[in-house]
């Protein structure tokens, strides 16, 4: 068993092994090409692990999956027929006619190396292989109780300065209604005292 420190550069190792095996002579009539070599997703996240293929034969297409802890089988099939899912990738798995695969909901534990394997009834075969990075995502919750508690605050601030203007505009309305007012009242008193200062 491989130390854990050393596992991935073993396993790096194996696969260059695998692919200059897969490359010979008997597999030039097989092409195997991958967008990208390297994947980065989130748990629970879906991931399309894309490869195109040429052959002139009738193809099997099998993926693997590789770790430093672990290996095992995805899934087997030929075009037009049903694929061979196991039973791990059974309900979380998607497979296209170009050789593609899909995996759903991922789990932390689906980190690691994707070998697809594409052979042919007189024996040929080619490798290739996509990594895959799963990374749990905890900052997610505490960003969205940023944002939600940013929110509140921002719409209690809108609010506590919407109150303290209507209050002004409140006390300002009540003082220009007194001092209106105020004037007709003098002008009352004035002529009231301005008639009995008249009379003799």
């Amino acid at each position: 068993m491989w130390p854990q420190r050393d596992g991935n550069a073993h396993l790096a190792i194996l696969l260059c092994a695998m692919l200059s095996v897969g490359s010979g002579y008997q597999a030039q009539a097989i092409t195997i090409t991958t967008p990208e070599y390297s994947l980065v997703k989130s748990v629970q996240e879906d991931v399309l692990i894309s490869v195109d293929f040429e052959c002139h034969g009738t193809p099997t297409i099998k993926w693997a999956f590789m770790s430093a802890r672990e290996r095992r089988d995805i899934v087997v099939w030929q075009p037009g027929l049903s694929a061979n899912i196991s039973e791990y990738y059974e309900d979380r798995l998607e497979t296209h006619t170009n050789g593609s695969i899909t995996l759903l909901d991922l789990r932390l534990t689906d980190s690691g190396y994707y070998v697809v394997t594409v052979s042919e009834q007189t024996g040929s075969s080619k490798d290739a292989a996509v990594i895959l990075k799963v990374k749990e995502v905890l900052y997610e919750d505490l960003q969205y109780l940023a944002v939600f508690a940013t929110v509140l605050g921002a719409i209690a601030g809108f609010l506590m300065v919407s109150m303290w203007l209507l209050d002004k505009v409140y006390w300002r309305v009540k003082e220009w209604r007194q001092r209106s007012q105020l004037p007709e009242n003098e002008e009352t008193e004035l002529q009231s005292l301005q008639s009995t200062d008249d009379q003799p």
